[in-house]
């Protein structure tokens, strides 16, 4: 019985495995919801939501974006070559970071309108090195197939960060809990993923030099393309937080994060954990010269099925769920999640198959559309801005997304289609 049970492809078999350390770590901080929101107010959820907003917008690019041409070399010595590459990048950009906060730290904190964050700008380089270092290290291992580890360290790094913001949140010790347990997690995951190259003794004497370079300029439309396109997108994803703040306030901006925190979150653990062994696999078919059209259609069919329900139910109740669970200062962020709905139903599925124009090379249409849908999202919130209204900014705001994201989904499955 408990064979039939057990997936009987290497996807699902792969997939499965990432969604079980996936879903417990996003599980974690989920259920310990209705405790942090009791003892963190929207303020503090605020500050901490801006930290990372911050941070996230640099950390996409720690890589130089070189991370995702791990998966792409034949030879493993060439891997380990643009691992090596990643590895400089991310002490440069940190070092470069630590220089740009201490010269404009006045300047960010008059920005934002607000004292509260200038004490954690100090440790967004921090937080920057440990999340570039984690997005190479779990390339790395996905690429070598290491998906129990990627697992295990997403685990160790929910069940840390829950720790930590529990014990310092019972101290009202304010948003430091929050920001504190993000730093200190973040480093148990990359140990945990470390690991294997440590196994690998002759690991870093594969590294040569002038092959790295080599690779650097082959593989050098990542940083061209991707990086842009990646931070524009993460500035795009993140403008309702850098714009909220010095408009609305931080607490509107703590709602708007809860509200992404408990709708969003789950339905990109199947997202997420999809696109990593989507990207593997899509790779295989696509130079085996395999259906990888039909193959990403159906995929997105069958997550579609599975999603559908949940997703109907959370939202049509969302505002008496929030009220309920954390407490009815916190309903209001499940009308925003009324509202976002749309635009968060697209993202789930663009999301597990934005490797198509990595595989395919078409990363400058990619870009372009980037620079399209930020400019659209600016002017749906600057329209929220104009008439004062934090609904209007967010109507507008999943308006845009929901289009533009049904557009680039189309894009990238009829580029996939074309090739074959």
């Amino acid at each position: 019985m408990l064979k039939r049970l057990k997936p009987k492809s290497e996807f699902s078999r792969n997939v499965l495995t990432l969604m079980t350390g996936t879903t417990i770590a996003q599980a974690i901080p989920i259920a310990i919801s209705p405790i942090l929101t009791r003892i963190y107010t929207p303020e503090d959820f605020g500050v901490f939501t801006l930290f990372l907003a911050i941070t996230g917008i640099f950390s996409v690019i720690a890589t130089g974006r070189y991370e995702l041409a791990l998966m792409l070399p034949r030879k493993e010595e060439n891997t380990i070559n643009i691992f090596a590459l990643g590895i400089i990048i991310i002490l440069l950009l940190t070092g470069f970071l630590f220089g740009g906060v201490f010269l404009f730290h006045s300047s960010l904190v008059d920005f934002f309108n607000n004292q509260s964050i200038g004490f954690w700008l100090y440790f967004v380089p921090i937080a920057f090195f440990f999340i570039g270092f984690f997005n190479l290290l779990t390339s790395y291992n996905n690429r070598q197939k290491k998906y129990d580890d990627i697992a295990n360290a997403v685990i160790i790094k929910s069940v840390v960060l829950a720790i930590v913001q529990l014990l310092v949140g019972f101290f009202k010790a304010g948003a430091s809990g929050l920001i504190s347990g993000q730093i200190v997690s973040s480093l148990f995951a990359n140990l945990q993923l470390l690991k294997n190259i440590i196994k690998e003794r002759a690991f870093f004497s594969k590294v040569n030099k002038i092959k790295m370079i080599a690779l650097a300029k082959r593989y050098s439309d990542f940083p061209k393309y991707q990086a842009p396109h990646a931070m524009l997108n993460t500035l795009s994803s993140y403008l309702p937080v850098y714009l909220f703040t010095p408009f609305f306030g931080l607490w509107i901006v703590g709602l708007y994060a809860l509200s992404l925190r408990i709708v969003f979150t789950p339905m990109m653990i199947l997202a997420g954990a999809s696109a990593k062994v989507y990207s593997q696999q899509i790779t295989q078919l696509y130079n085996s010269k395999g259906d990888a059209y039909g193959f990403t259609v159906q995929l997105l069919k069958k997550l579609s099925q599975k999603v559908l329900l949940p997703f109907l139910v959370i939202v049509i109740f969302a505002p008496e769920i929030f009220g309920f669970a954390f407490g009815t200062k916190w309903r209001e962020a499940g009308v925003y999640t009324q509202i976002l709905a749309p635009w968060l139903w697209m993202v789930f599925f663009t999301a597990t198959v934005a490797f198509i124009p990595s595989l395919l090379n078409r990363q400058k249409k990619a870009f372009v559309l980037e620079i399209i849908y930020t400019v659209l999202r600016i002017i749906g919130i600057g329209i929220g801005l104009w008439y004062e209204s934090i609904y209007v900014a967010l109507i507008a705001y999943s308006a845009v997304g929901f289009l533009m994201l049904n557009y680039n989904l189309w894009w990238m499955l009829t580029s996939l289609k074309k090739v074959e």
